[in-house]
């Protein structure tokens, strides 16, 4: 199936205003907005989710270490490299941004507990064990933050799938930060590697 990149010109009619919002916010229109586009309820929902999860109760830092976990458990090839760019431009410090891309450890466990309950949330189809539930707590987190990752993991999912469907374009700006998960490609080495 072949996904149209849409243009401010060529987009329906209802998307129009909402691909002024995208320009208007990162200055150019990503490409994942111009596939989105198609469905100018799905651009709503995505943008408006975004909106929301940028307002939630999680600092900066800990809106990246969600959307950042979603998308390296999704291997999505597109999202790693736009949230790399969009990390450092919030002023997320450098091995934070490494950590979560190359999934080694945080460097602190708040982080690490957040890391571990997005990921455990989004394995488990919304399920946590006890274990990871308390860590969370411990780390002094609440049923808000909670429902908060919920929130960005929804708006994640929404940008994950669509990348993957339509194998959404790098642009040029997004290709120093091109990433592939390293644990990936390093089972299929091995596998190949065994069946020869």
């Amino acid at each position: 199936m072949q996904f149209p990149l849409h243009t401010p010109e060529s987009a329906p009619e209802a998307s129009k205003p909402l691909i002024e919002n995208s320009i208007k916010a990162f200055g150019v229109l990503p490409a994942l907005h111009a596939i989105m586009a198609e469905s100018p309820q799905l651009l709503e929902g995505y943008q408006k989710l975004h909106e929301l999860f940028l307002a939630s109760s999680l600092t900066p830092e800990e809106k990246t270490v969600v959307w950042m976990t979603v998308n390296v458990e999704h291997e999505c090839h597109y999202c790693v490299p736009a949230h790399t760019i969009i990390a450092k431009k919030m002023g997320i410090a450098p091995e934070i941004i490494d950590a979560l891309r190359d999934e080694t450890p945080l460097p602190n466990e708040r982080l690490e507990a957040l890391r571990a309950i997005t990921r455990e949330l989004l394995l488990n189809r919304g399920n946590v064990s006890p274990e990871t539930l308390a860590r969370f707590e411990a780390a002094g987190y609440g049923p808000r933050q909670l429902l908060d990752v919920f929130l960005g993991v929804a708006q994640k999912v929404m940008s994950n799938f669509t990348n993957h469907l339509a194998n959404t374009p790098l642009s040029p700006a997004y290709q120093p930060y091109a990433w592939e998960r390293r644990g990936k490609a390093a089972t299929t080495n091995a596998a190949t590697a065994a069946e020869s």
